[in-house]
Parts: structure tokens; sequence; C-alpha cells
């Protein structure tokens, strides 16, 4: 009868003879296994796109159409009887074409408006808001694109907002700002 201890008498030279050494073997070749299993979890884990759009904001709009809210906020957006006016409109409509996206306007309050970017009903929202809005907490923000100053001398950093989470189409948004974006 053999002993736990004769576990590898006479059949690997060199490894101690008892119940340690393999287990230290097994706890070795355990370890590199799981560090593998781990590897192999991160990089397939990381072949998804990224950025992404949980609800494939910039994807609807490519070759669709660019739903945006905005408010009266002259001179960057002047909602008059007309379709609206003003340098960001302008930056929305050179934006749109670069994504071959047709524009449709929904004026509103900021407030208003932003509950509909939130709840999906709008894909932007634009209407001189800055870089201190009340609203960053609630929706996506642009970097500052542009910058004025106010009637008080303080400079302002405008930015236009998206849906939280629609990572995609915020920077390809904000890569058209960085190259088309300037001084209101």
């Amino acid at each position: 009868m053999r002993r736990r201890g004769d576990l590898f008498q006479g059949k690997y030279p060199g490894v101690a003879n008892d119940t340690r050494a393999y287990s230290g073997v097994m706890r070795s070749l355990i370890g590199r296994l799981i560090a593998l299993l781990v590897l192999f979890l991160a990089l397939t884990g990381c072949s998804g796109h990224y950025p992404a759009d949980p609800h494939g904001t910039l994807e609807h709009v490519t070759d669709g159409e660019l739903r945006v809210g905005v408010s009266h906020s002259p001179p960057e957006t002047d909602l008059g009887p007309n379709p609206p006016t003003g340098t960001e409109v302008d930056l929305v409509r050179q934006y749109a074409e670069t994504v071959s996206a047709h524009v449709t306007w929904t004026p509103g309050g900021e407030g208003d408006l932003v509950k509909q970017l939130k709840n999906g009903h709008l894909d932007l929202v634009i209407g001189g808001l800055t870089k201190d809005s009340p609203w960053d907490t609630e929706v996506g923000i642009t970097r500052g694109y542009a910058e004025s100053t106010d009637e008080f001398g303080d400079t302002r950093k405008h930015v236009m907002a998206v849906r939280n989470g629609e990572n995609a189409f915020l920077m390809d948004l904000e890569a058209f700002l960085a190259d088309h974006g300037g001084r209101s």
C-alpha cells in the first residue's frame, strides 16, 4: 500500500516526496490557467465598439434624421417666425451635412427640451447652453467649442447637450465642433 508521501516516489526526479510539492505544483498550474482565462476574457470583452451608443444615436442620425431641440438665445439661436437661425443653428446644419442627416427642429424652453432629450425624443439640444449649465448632471454636455463675452464681461464657453451615454455621437459631434466651432 502506498502512503500519501510516496505520490511522486521515483517518477519525478527532483520533486519532493510529499503532498506539499504536489499542491504547490497544482496551485502554480491553476494560477497560470486563471491568469490566461482573465487575459482571454479581457481581450475578447474589449473587441466591441468603443465608444458605444446604447440607444444608437449616431447610427440613427447618419443617413437619417437629426432631431434638435432649440431654445431662444440670440445670437446663438433665434426662434423667429421662420426656421431657427443663429450661429449654433448654422453649426448644427453643417454637422448634419457631414452625417447626411435631415434636421428636424423642435423649439421650446431648456427644461422641456432637456426632458425630451432624456426621454429619447431628441438627439441634441442647443440654445446658448454654457459649460456651467445646470443640466450637466442630467445629460451629456460637449466640451466648450466656442467662447463669447456676456454683458458683464465674463467669458462664456458654449456647449451642446446630448443624451447621456451616447458617447459615439458625442465624440463625433465634438470632433466636428473642434474643427468648425469658434467664437460666437
